[in-house]
């Protein structure tokens, strides 16, 4: 597991409840589970206005993840929400055509 990023939950806590909800409805149990605990490895940073997908592990851009890949079409009220799972592991959560989402960073007591 990754422990670089803070945990997607903390970022963007509705985003997170969402993809559990959508992942049950698909009969994904297990990956319900695992999205409560993504990190943010990193932004998407293609700079396309409709674009907030965000990495979960890292990955050379531009590269095929290859054997053991796939995707996993959910069904939003709104936008797209397509993930990448490699081996059983969210890697990507590609975020698309949806209003801005609010990150609320959390501070921690220091």
């Amino acid at each position: 597991m990754e422990e670089d990023g803070p945990l997607l939950r903390e970022v963007y806590p509705d985003l997170v409840a969402e993809l559990e909800r959508l992942l049950e409805d698909e009969g994904e149990r297990n990956l319900s589970i695992l999205a409560h605990d993504l990190r943010i490895v990193a932004e998407c940073g293609c700079g396309e206005p409709h674009c907030q997908s965000i990495r979960t592990a890292p990955h050379p851009p531009g590269e095929p993840y290859g054997p053991g890949h796939r995707n996993v079409l959910l069904d939003p009220d709104e936008g797209m929400l397509v993930l990448d799972v490699l081996n059983e592991r969210i890697v990507y959560v590609e975020i698309l055509f949806r209003p801005p989402m609010a990150r609320r960073d959390v501070t921690r007591p220091q």
